[in-house]
Formats: structure tokens, C-alpha cells, sequence
């Protein structure tokens, strides 16, 4: 009974526990991709060169893919609240002691990698505790709040870490992604609750143990569309503050101050893409839809690279926004289909899918563009969403649906 009345508690307060998921990922990102901010303050503090700096910056990705479907298999078995407070404080504290002492290439690139693949619980616990506490008709909109963890992720670590590392140096300012984590780990530990776990038991009352996702080909075409549709985000991501600065000639500040305004508006994207899915009753019709948009979006780019820099400029907001609206959608999707007892597992190796397309993306457009071939570069990028659209799983949606409700 106890138990019970816990859930119903929970069930009322799941808005708040939505907003804890999204503080563990907003603290989680502002360590994986806030480490490139402190460069500078890095390498004057431990005396890198600018290639062991970077060695350094890839170690918590590193981290991160290692683990990601490990934690989430974690996730599945032991319970959300578990696994994010306990990865999310772990990082925390192994971040608190590469603040202490000066600390050789080695041990800090094991620091690092060694925070990236604790944080990297957040990931699959903090999208199963939503998927749990929110129905079908609102998991799109809270799911896409969850996605706009990244940017937040992103914006905090650019206003904070700079100025702290200006103040107090490269280790001093590592306490504030250590502190947040700490911080927000309790917070999950004290606040959040698991949602239910319904188990199906067999005639002799035993539980029975569902059956792997993965034997048809659907989640295996989800997730590889998915990991196509990353490519034109980080095309953009990867190589417009350059294009804008060296090919449009903007000043730097001013590349910096647009760019920061179109991610802004990408959150916003992220979250009409999952009012919208909920709206439609689908995350995968939405998501085919937006994979077309993305690969025009990336064709304007390079046509106003090849005309007009007005056109540049439209384009490149246009695709910053569309590139990014269908994370959420793949994620959500990814999860529904696993089932609440594979997704864990679903949403970490959809992420792993999507990290190793992210990571291959700049160095192999970074071979197409050589000095100055954007156009064709973006053009490359569009053939990854187009041959997206035909791998994305509509059909399996939709039979889907029709199982569950014959009527409709």
C-alpha cells in the first residue's frame, strides 16, 4: 500500500520529475561538451600542446559510447533513480578531484574518459523515468523538453566555465560541471521516483521475461535512420562558425552571438516536433517528414553558398532548426517500441548510434570541404537524410498501432 500511494504520489509530481531528468542531462552536457571552453586555460595550466589538449576533449565521448548501452541495460534492471543518481554523483566527484593538483596527460585523459562513461547514466535513465511517468498523448512534448538538455547543457557551461577559468584557472573552474552534478545527483536521489514496472507472470505465476526487441529489423532501421539524420546537424554544428568567419567574412563575435541565437531556437524546435508527434498520434510519420525538410535545408545552404550570402544565412537558421527537431522523435520512438522493459537498452544504443555518426561527421566533411568547398560539402550532407526517409520504420508504426487499437 505504501508503495502504491508512493506511485500516485509520483504520478501527480511527474512535471517535477521531468524537470529533474532534464537538470541531470543539463549538468551531464555541460561537462561532455563544455571541456572544449577550457582549451585555453587547459593547456597553460598543464603545458599541452594543442593536440593533447584535444586527446583530452575526446576522452569523455570516449567515455560515453563505451558505456552507453551498459547503462541503460542498468537502468532496465535496477530502477532509474539508482542509476542516475549514482553515475551523475560518481562523475561529479571524479571531476572534483581532476580539480585538485596538476595531474599528467594520462591520468587526466583517464579522469576524463573515466566521467564521461559515469555521466553517461543519465542518458537512458533520465529518458526511461519519462517514458514511465508520461502517456503516449503527452510523451512527445516531454521528451522533447528532455532533448533541450544539450543546448542548456551547452549555454551554461559557455557562460560559466570561460569567465571561472579567466578567475581561477582551468582546475578551479572544473568545479562548477562537478559541483552541478553532485548538486542534482541528490536532488534525483531525494525526489525521484521509479515509475511502475508491470511484469507479466505465466500460468505456473512465475514472471516471464519479454522477448528482445532487436530479432526483427525495426528498432535496427530506427536506429540507423536516426544516426543518418545527425549528420546534417553536425555538418552545420561542426563547420558554420568557420564558414561564417572565413567564406562570409563575419567577425568572430558576431559568428558566436548568431549561432547562439539559432540553437535557441533549435530547444524550440525539438519541443513543436514532439507537440507535434503528439498531436498526429505518431513520432515516426513527423520524423520522415522532418528528414526530407533537413536534406532541402542542407541543399539552400550550399545554393546560397554558390549565390547569394543573404540566402547563407536564412539557410543555415533554417537548417539548425530542422536538423536537430527529430532527436527527440527517434529517441521516443526507440523506446516505444523496446517496450518499458528493454528501454534502457533501446535508448542507449540509439544514442551510441547516433555519438559514432556525430564523431565520424566533421573529419570525413572535413576531407570534402578542403579549403573551400562548402557547397559540395553540404550537398554530400543531404544524401544522408535522403536515404534516411526510406529507412525510417513508418509502416511498423502504424501496423503497430493498429494492434493495439483495431477500431482506430
Amino acid at each position: 500500500m505504501v508503495q502504491v500511494a508512493e506511485r500516485n504520489t509520483a504520478s501527480k509530481r511527474r512535471w517535477l520529475i521531468l524537470a529533474l531528468g532534464l537538470a541531470a542531462q543539463t549538468a551531464s552536457c555541460s561537462f561532455l561538451y563544455g571541456i572544449p571552453f577550457l582549451v585555453p586555460a587547459m593547456r597553460d595550466a598543464e603545458g599541452l600542446t594543442l593536440a593533447q589538449a584535444g586527446t583530452v576533449v575526446a576522452a569523455p565521448s570516449i567515455g560515453l559510447l563505451l558505456t552507453l548501452i551498459a547503462w541503460g541495460a542498468a537502468a532496465d534492471r535496477y530502477g532509474e533513480r539508482l542509476i542516475m543518481a549514482l553515475g551523475l554523483g560518481v562523475s561529479g566527484l571524479l571531476l572534483a578531484y581532476a580539480s585538485l593538483g596538476t595531474h599528467s596527460l594520462g591520468s587526466l585523459f583517464a579522469l576524463f574518459a573515466l566521467a564521461g562513461a559515469t555521466t553517461a547514466s543519465v542518458n537512458a535513465a533520465s529518458g526511461r523515468v519519462v517514458m514511465g511517468w508520461f502517456s503516449v498523448s503527452e510523451r512527445g512534448v516531454a521528451m522533447g523538453i528532455r532533448q533541450t538538455a544539450q543546448p542548456l547543457g551547452v549555454g551554461v557551461a559557455a557562460l560559466g566555465l570561460p569567465p571561472l577559468a579567466e578567475h581561477f584557472g582551468f582546475r578551479g573552474a572544473l568545479l562548477l560541471p562537478a559541483g552541478l552534478a553532485v548538486l542534482v545527483a541528490l536532488l534525483v536521489a531525494w525526489l525521484v521516483v521509479d515509475p511502475p514496472r508491470p511484469e507479466k507472470s505465466d500460468m505456473a505465476g512465475k514472471a516471464e521475461k519479454p522477448p528482445s526487441p532487436y530479432r526483427g529489423p525495426t528498432l535496427w532501421r530506427l536506429h540507423g535512420a536516426s544516426a543518418l539524420l545527425v549528420v546534417p546537424q553536425f555538418a552545420v554544428s561542426a563547420f558554420a562558425p568557420v564558414y561564417l568567419v572565413t567564406v562570409q567574412h563575419w567577425s568572430a563575435p558576431a559568428a558566436g552571438w548568431f549561432l547562439a541565437a539559432v540553437q535557441a531556437l533549435g530547444a524550440l524546435g525539438r519541443l513543436a516536433s514532439g507537440y507535434w508527434s503528439d498531436r498526429v498520434g505518431s513520432r515516426l510519420r513527423p520524423m520522415r517528414q522532418l528528414a526530407v525538410a533537413s536534406a532541402a535545408a542542407m541543399l539552400l545552404v550550399a545554393l546560397g553558398d554558390a549565390s547569394w550570402p543573404w540566402l547563407v544565412a536564412l539557410a543555415l537558421v533554417l537548417a539548425a532548426v530542422i536538423t536537430v527537431s527529430d532527436n527527440g522523435l527517434g529517441f521516443t520512438a526507440s523506446a516505444e517500441f523496446a517496450g518499458l522493459s528493454w528501454a534502457g537498452r533501446a535508448m542507449g544504443t540509439q544514442n551510441t548510434a547516433q555519438n559514432l555518426a556525430a564523431a565520424a561527421t566533421p573529419p570525413l566533411l572535413g576531407l570534402v570541404i578542403g579549403d573551400s568547398r562548402y557547397a559540395l560539402a553540404y550537398c554530400v550532407a543531404a544524401v544522408f537524410p535522403l536515404c534516411a526517409i526510406g529507412l525510417v520504420p513508418v509502416r511498423a508504426e502504424l501496423s503497430r498501432a493498429r494492434r493495439r487499437n483495431p477500431a482506430a
